[in-house]
């Protein structure tokens, strides 16, 4: 159901059933490693290429969330998933792979969140019974292809931020009252907001106002309060987005707690790894969301989530023309519910 401008309410109910999450070995390291279901000792992953070995990081994502609800992937309808990559050819090749009907989408590092929201708007209104839905990135694959090849040894500025090598994916199906899974009830589709930035080393500052935006017309459609939720994460501002959008949404007249809102991107890594300003990529919120939030979610922490993933829609083009960033962040609520 549409409510305000740009939610959509899912009286239904669609669950969460199963997850597959899978990462690299600088993953590996990080605060978040026991939420993985696979860790890959190497960025190669047996491949001859970067781009191959994230191909395979997403395939395995699919097959352990396929494993984990015992079912056949030819029980699935849709796949929805995408990344950064060449036209997302990972995630169209993995498709390839699972010959699974496929949506490919480009929301950059909002991408999670975009396939979420329309898994569930499918499932809600009975258009599949089983749908997947994910997004990954690979360190090396990104940075060879927006910045330099990590062989370079090019340094970075503290407002840059990390690509994880991740994959995220979900099952959604039609709830069942008699299984205790997280539930969609919510998603705020948002616009593109472009406020003249064009530092591709900065994205944290690009997206942080487009995911204020998405946070204001997420509250305002659905008529709620911040503190309906336990937690407002971002997908990954890192600390100079994540300070800006804050100050951002203060501004607007929503009162956030500092405690309340978090950034996947200051999740997942340790204090100590050379990560600059924080995780990025299309897998961070994808990982972060599928293995740790909702594992926390599962044991108590967290009753209700809004999940605000961040993109930057820019190109190696469109910055080699000198063009700005244009931005989006979609957001999806997850609860647990009696």
């Amino acid at each position: 159901m549409l409510k305000g401008h740009q939610s959509w309410v899912f009286e239904n109910h669609p669950m969460i059933t199963a997850t597959g999450v899978t990462g690299g070995p600088f993953e590996a390291n990080g605060k978040l490693a026991k939420d993985f279901d696979l860790l890959f000792e190497d960025l190669w992953i047996g491949q001859d290429s970067y781009e191959k070995a994230h191909r395979v990081l997403f395939e395995e994502a699919i097959k352990i969330a396929l494993k984990k609800a015992n079912i056949q992937k030819e029980q699935v309808q849709f796949l929805f998933a995408g990344d950064l990559i060449n036209q997302i050819t990972p995630s169209s090749f993995s498709a390839r792979t699972m010959k699974i009907p496929y949506f490919g989408l480009f929301g950059a590092c909002s991408t999670s969140m975009e396939g979420l929201a329309l898994a569930s708007f499918v499932v809600n209104h009975q258009g599949a019974n089983f749908v997947l839905t994910g997004a990954s990135s690979h360190n090396a694959a990104v940075e060879k292809q927006f910045r330099y090849p990590t062989e370079y040894g090019s340094q970075k500025p503290p407002t840059a931020q990390w690509t994880v090598t991740g994959a995220g994916v979900a099952l959604v199906q039609k709830y069942n009252p008699s299984q205790k899974h997280p539930v969609i009830t919510s998603a705020t589709i948002g616009r593109v907001i472009d406020m003249g930035l064009s530092d591709p080393f900065n994205m944290g500052g690009a997206m942080a106002p487009a995911a204020a935006d998405t946070i204001q017309a997420h509250f305002r459609d659905l008529g709620l309060e911040p503190s309906y939720y336990d937690l407002i994460i971002t997908g990954d501002l890192g600390r100079i987005g994540h300070d800006t959008a804050f100050e951002l949404i203060n501004k607007s007249g929503l009162q956030l707690e500092r405690r309340q809102f978090q950034d996947c991107g200051l999740l997942i890594y340790k204090e100590d790894q050379p990560v600059q300003s924080g995780a990025s990529g299309a897998g961070c919120s994808a990982t972060v969301l599928y293995g740790h939030l909702l594992n926390e979610m599962k044991k108590g922490k967290y009753q209700r989530i809004l999940v605000v993933a961040t993109g930057a829609l820019l190109s190696p083009l469109t910055f080699q023309q000198n063009e700005t960033i244009p931005c989006i962040a979609h957001a999806v609520a997850i609860e647990m519910i009696d």
